[in-house]
């Protein structure tokens, strides 16, 4: 199994939580024609967590690391599930049933179906268990 296809690389910024911080993130992003593929925002004791897919991560960490930012990557997973109730109970039970950990998620729906971003504490036996239940894991190559 080569689950280094599956592996897609994160990008997280920390920042301040205060107005106008996504304006800059994304400005800067877009001034590099990084597309944001998807994101979602955290926030913790007045500081702020991006995390987001792009296409471009390592041109994306430059220039907002260029810009003060303090960034990290983070290797997730994507699962396509099921667009309909009880989508997301079908990977979350596979994860569950193996002890596999779910750290944090977030997802989209959009006209290819939705799809389920993980960050899971056992990656390489999460993605055994996903195959192996006969769901649908997205290749890094799609993002990035």
């Amino acid at each position: 199994m080569d689950a280094k296809k599956y592996l897609i690389k994160q990008i997280s910024i920390f920042s301040e939580n205060r107005p106008g911080r996504l304006a800059a993130i994304a400005h800067a992003l877009g001034e590099e024609k990084v597309n944001i593929l998807a994101f979602s925002i955290a926030e913790a004791n007045g500081f702020g967590v991006v995390r987001a897919l792009v296409d471009h991560p390592q041109k994306a960490h430059d220039k907002l690391q260029s810009l003060g930012f303090n960034i990290a990557f983070t290797d997730v997973i994507a699962v396509k599930m099921k667009d309909q109730p009880g989508g997301l109970y079908d990977i979350a039970k596979i994860l569950g049933d193996s002890s596999i950990n779910i750290e944090y998620s977030y997802a989209y729906s959009g006209k290819d179906g939705a799809i389920l971003i993980l960050r899971v504490d056992q990656v390489e036996d999460a993605i055994q268990k996903i195959q192996k239940s006969g769901a649908t894991l997205i290749e890094r190559s799609v993002f990035h």
